[in-house]
């Protein structure tokens, strides 16, 4: 019988360390720490998270575990906030051929545990990166193609695999202790497309935080899941969740191929089909001088998949401003940039940026354009027209953030205190632990939300 791949995947998760990963992976890593630690300040101030608050107060209680610039909770009231406020600006990463967030599920796990363990920085971004990874993985073995035609949403399906994954790294379980905890998460594996342009999608990334928070304290005492619950033939996720998938992939290069390499990392709050159309109208205001008095019409032409998620989106919420081609193009024109104050109330409801974005964008699909791209065609008065075009936006792998733009976007998001928490997010001592770094966040930072538009 061939042996089930869980108990690789659960060896691999608790034997490796700090030095196995390759110094390209610890970087990556470093970098992916910071800028979601960056998102979930910036979140702290989005419109949701304060309704948030009240009604996870009251589900999980209070207690000492940190809410990121927001104080305190109980660790599932903490991961839950955690979770939505990484992701609740739209600009934490996503990979993009599995369309799936990671660290809006993972970090908060990490946050939670490592500082109730003690965790030292070097252990927490150990955690982090096994916990993307497992996350990747399991995805590339469901078979992206499969599950999307199921209408599954990538981070509520297998995020609770990797926070487990993460927790369980942090608890110092054993293989078996890992693999109870990777069952509880599959238990959990829920969340479907159908929640797009609505909160839901928000809620799918935070509540598998608290999934795998809960799978791996669980597992820790005693209490564990199916040890197979990707590959187990009778309702195992490749199936019940795919047509099989591709187990071979949750193996594959294991300890050398890392796929927590391919994460895009977003420089701009905007959906992640949107990031090459703000880089783009960027361009025409730097480039060509052109701002929202001298184009008459403006086409936004995005792939199959974009112009899916974003040509039709109103703007009369938040989130869904975010993800809307027409009002991130007008609005991104008329300000000369894109930043959470881009999609205040007042700004979403400025009759001068709806008014340009209902007659004057024009949201079109090209098959041909690549996956991750968009082009834009601008009809000027009187001069010639204007293109630009975005194959690999800024943030891709093949194009990633700089350390010097994931800095830049801590600053919009904490103003002047970036200066002297960069460094500690970026290069901290490895040996500093982790709980003394969270007690200076768990304070509200002066600056953070603020949309520093002199910056």
């Amino acid at each position: 019988m061939t042996p089930a791949p869980e108990g690789a995947l659960a060896r691999f998760v608790a034997t490796v360390g700090w030095a196995d990963l390759p110094p390209r992976v610890q970087q990556r890593v470093l970098l992916v720490w910071a800028d979601a630690v960056a998102n979930a300040l910036a979140g702290r101030a989005a419109t949701t998270t304060a309704d948030l608050e009240g009604l996870v107060s009251g589900l999980a209680g209070p207690g000492d575990a940190t809410v990121l610039g927001g104080g305190t909770s109980s660790p599932t009231g903490a991961a839950f906030l955690n979770g939505h406020q990484v992701t609740a600006h739209t600009m934490c990463d996503v990979h993009r051929p599995l369309l799936c967030h990671t660290t809006p599920v993972v970090l908060p796990v990490v946050v939670a545990v490592g500082e109730q363990v003690g965790a030292t920085l070097e252990q927490a971004l150990v955690a982090v990166a096994l916990g993307i990874e497992v996350t990747l993985r399991a995805g590339l073995a469901l078979d992206d193609a499969a599950y999307r035609r199921r209408r599954w949403h990538a981070p509520g399906v297998i995020g609770p695999l990797g926070a487990a994954a993460a927790g369980a790294r942090l608890l110092g379980l054993d293989v078996d202790g890992i693999r109870g905890a990777l069952g509880l998460a599959g238990s959990q594996a829920a969340g479907t497309f159908v929640a797009l342009g609505t909160p839901a999608v928000k809620f799918h990334q935070a509540r598998g935080a608290v999934s795998g928070l809960w799978a791996a304290t669980m597992a820790a005492g005693g209490f564990g899941g199916a040890r197979s619950p990707l590959s187990g033939e009778d309702g195992g996720m490749l199936t019940s969740h795919a047509d099989g998938g591709h187990p071979d992939a949750l193996l594959a290069g294991l300890g050398e191929r890392w796929h927590l390499e391919d994460l895009a990392l977003r420089r701009w709050p905007a959906a992640s089909s949107l990031q090459p159309v703000v880089e783009g109208v960027l361009a025409l205001r730097a480039d060509h001088d052109l701002g929202p008095d001298d184009v008459d019409r403006l086409e936004v032409v995005l792939p199959p998949r974009g112009f899916h998620l974003c040509a039709d989106r109103p703007w009369d919420e938040e989130l869904l401003a975010m993800q809307s081609a027409r009002f991130v193009t007008a609005a991104v024109l008329h300000d000369g940039a894109c930043r959470t104050g881009t999609y205040t109330a007042a700004r979403r409801d400025d009759p001068d940026v709806g008014g340009w974005a209902r007659t004057r964008v024009e949201v079109s699909c090209d098959d041909t354009l690549p996956a991750a791209g968009a082009r834009l065609v601008a009809h000027g008065r009187g001069r010639a027209s204007v293109e630009v075009a975005i194959e690999v936006p800024l943030g891709d792998p093949a194009r990633p953030l700089s350390p010097g733009d994931v800095a830049a976007k801590l600053h919009d998001t904490v103003g002047e205190a970036a200066t002297t928490l960069w460094p500690r997010l970026h290069q901290p001592p490895m040996d500093d632990l982790l709980p003394d770094l969270l007690s200076d966040l768990r304070h509200p930072i002066p600056g953070a939300g603020v949309d520093h538009r002199g910056a």
